[in-house]
C-alpha cells in the first residue's frame, strides 16, 4: 500500500481524535480536581473540533483514502455530525451521575472516545477489513464501560453477558467475512460488489456468507431472536453507559448494514435473499419487542425492549431496497437516537446519590414535583409511540411509506399493530406522571447545563415534528450522493 498527502485528508476527523484521547489520558494525570472540569472540558472540546474539521472537510462527492479502504462520503459526514452531538449530549447529562458514582475518571472519557473512534471507523468503512476493526474498537471500548464500576456485581454480570454474546457475533460476522472472501476472492466493497455482479463469485459459499453476516447484524442491532444481551445490558449497566449504548452506535450501525448488505451485497438476486431474512427479524422484534415491554417495571428495561422494536422499524426501511427508504431508516435512526438521548437523560436527572430513578414507579407524580420536566417526557413518550405531532410520528410514516412503495403492504400492516401495542407502555409512564401520587418528594438536582440541554432534547422531538422536511431532505441527499 502506497499513502500520500491525499489518504490523511479524508480521515482528518479521526486523526483530530485519536490524538486528542491520547492528550486527554495524559492531561487526567495532572488534573486531579474531583470534577475533572478540565479532562470533561478537553473532551467536548475534541467532538466540537471533530465536527468543524468535518464540516470543512464535507463534499458532496465521494474520495477514497487507503487504497480504497476509507470512504468518505455525505451520508458518513451526516451520521458523523449526529455521533458527536449525541455522545456530547450523552457527557453532558451524566457528569453529576458519574460524580456521585465514583466513576468521573480520565477512563470513561477515554473509552467514550474510543468508542466514538470505532463508530466513525465503522461509518466510513469501505472495506471488510476496516469495518471489522471498527466494530472492535467499538465493541471493546463498550464492554469495559459496562464494567466501569468495578464493585457493582449487576454491572459485572452485564458486561460478562455482553463479552461473551459479543464475542459470539463478531465470530459470525467474521465467519460470514470470510466466507465472501472465498467466494468472490476480495475483501474490498467495490470489489465485492462488482465480482457478484460479474457472476464471478461462487454461490453457495457466497449465501452461506451472507447468512452469518445478517445473524452478526442483527446482534449488534438488538433484533430478535439475537436480543438476548440488549434487556441486561440495558438494565445493569450504569445508566450514563446504558445511554450510550442505547444512542450513538446505533447512528453507525445503521451506516455498518448499509456498507455489508446494500453496497457489497446489494445485487438482485442478493437482495430478494437477504430481504426475506430481515422481514423476519424485523416482524419478530417488533413483535417480541412491544409484547415483553409491556410487563417490565424497570424502566431502563422497558426502554430496551422498545428499542428491540425501533430496530425492527428501522430494518423495515433498509428491507424495502430504494433509496428512499434507506434514507427512511436513516431518518428513522437519528429521531430514535434523539428520544433516547432525551429518555435516559431524564432518568439521569431524577437519580441523584444512592437513588437510581430507573423504576416505573419513580416517575408517578413527576407532574406535581415539577411540570416542565413532565411535559419534556410526555413530549419524549408521545414521540417513542409515533404520536403526532411528533417526530417520532413522521419517522414511523415515513419506513412505513416506502415498505408500501415496496409492495410489501401486510408488513406495514404489522408494523401499525405492533405501533398500537408499543403505544400502551409509552403511555402507561405518561399515566402515572400525571394521574398518579409521587412517590419520591425529594427536589429535582442536575447541573444548569444539563438542564437546558435535557429540554432543548424535548422540545426538539416536538420542533422536528412540526417541520420535519429539513432532517428528510439531509438524509435522502446523504443517501442519494453515496449509494
Amino acid at each position: 500500500m502506497t499513502l500520500t498527502a491525499a489518504d490523511f485528508l479524508p480521515v482528518w476527523p479521526e486523526i483530530v481524535l485519536l490524538v486528542m484521547v491520547c492528550v486527554i489520558l495524559v492531561a487526567d494525570l495532572f488534573l486531579r480536581d474531583e470534577r475533572r472540569t478540565g479532562v470533561f472540558v478537553l473532551a467536548l472540546l475534541t467532538l466540537g473540533g471533530c465536527a468543524l474539521v468535518t464540516l470543512a472537510s464535507a463534499r458532496s462527492e465521494v474520495s477514497f483514502a487507503f487504497n480504497g479502504m476509507f470512504v468518505d462520503d455525505p451520508m458518513s459526514d451526516l451520521l458523523k455530525l449526529m455521533v458527536y452531538i449525541s455522545v456530547a449530549a450523552m457527557l453532558i447529562y451524566s457528569r453529576g451521575y458519574v460524580a456521585s458514582r465514583g466513576m468521573l475518571q480520565g477512563e470513561l472519557f477515554a473509552l467514550t472516545l474510543f468508542a466514538t473512534l470505532g463508530m466513525m471507523v465503522m461509518i466510513s468503512a469501505n472495506h471488510f477489513l476496516s469495518a471489522y476493526l471498527g466494530l472492535e474498537l467499538l465493541s471493546l471500548s463498550l464492554y469495559a464501560l459496562v464494567a466501569l464500576r468495578r464493585d457493582n456485581a449487576e454491572s459485572t454480570e452485564a458486561a460478562m453477558k455482553y463479552f461473551v454474546l459479543g464475542a459470539l457475533a463478531s465470530g459470525m460476522l467474521l465467519y460470514g467475512m470470510s466466507m465472501i472472501y472465498g467466494a468472490t476472492g476480495s475483501l474490498a466493497i467495490p470489489e465485492v460488489a462488482e465480482r457478484i455482479a460479474s457472476g464471478k463469485a461462487a454461490g453457495e459459499i457466497l449465501m452461506l456468507g451472507l447468512v452469518f453476516i445478517v445473524a452478526g447484524l442483527a446482534f449488534k442491532l438488538g433484533a430478535v431472536p439475537f436480543h438476548m444481551w440488549v434487556p441486561d445490558v440495558y438494565q445493569g449497566a450504569p445508566t450514563a453507559v446504558a445511554l450510550l449504548i442505547s444512542t450513538a452506535p446505533k447512528l453507525a450501525a445503521f451506516a455498518f448494514v448499509v456498507r455489508l448488505l446494500v453496497e457489497s451485497l446489494g445485487h438482485p438476486a442478493l437482495v430478494a435473499q437477504w430481504q426475506q431474512m430481515l422481514v423476519i427479524l424485523a416482524v419478530l422484534s417488533m413483535a417480541i419487542g412491544n409484547i415483553t415491554a409491556i410487563a417490565q417495571t424497570n424502566l431502563k428495561r422497558m426502554l430496551a425492549y422498545s428499542t428491540i422494536s425501533h430496530m425492527g422499524f428501522l430494518l423495515l426501511g433498509i428491507l424495502s431496497g430504494s433509496v428512499e427508504g434507506y434514507a427512511a431508516a436513516m431518518f428513522y435512526v437519528a429521531v430514535y437516537a434523539v428520544t433516547g438521548l432525551g429518555s435516559f437523560g431524564m432518568i439521569l436527572l431524577l437519580s441523584r446519590e444512592g437513588f437510581e430513578a430507573d423504576r416505573l414507579e419513580d416517575f408517578k407524580g413527576l407532574n406535581r414535583r415539577s411540570p416542565w420536566y413532565a411535559f419534556l417526557m410526555l413530549l419524549l413518550m408521545f414521540s417513542m409511540a409515533g404520536i403526532p405531532p411528533t417526530v417520532g410520528f413522521y419517522a414511523k410514516l415515513s419506513v412505513l411509506q416506502s415498505v408500501i412503495d415496496a409492495g410489501q403492504v401486510w408488513l406495514a400492516v404489522v408494523a401499525v399493530a405492533m405501533s398500537l401495542i408499543g403505544a400502551f407502555y409509552y403511555l402507561r409512564v405518561v399515566r402515572l406522571m400525571y394521574f398518579d401520587e409521587p412517590v419520591d418528594a425529594a427536589p429535582i438536582q442536575g447541573d444548569g447545563v444539563a438542564r437546558v440541554l435535557l429540554s432543548v432534547n424535548g422540545l426538539a422531538a416536538l420542533a422536528v415534528g412540526i417541520m420535519p422536511g429539513w432532517l428528510m431532505t439531509l438524509c435522502q441527499r446523504a443517501m442519494q450522493a453515496s449509494l
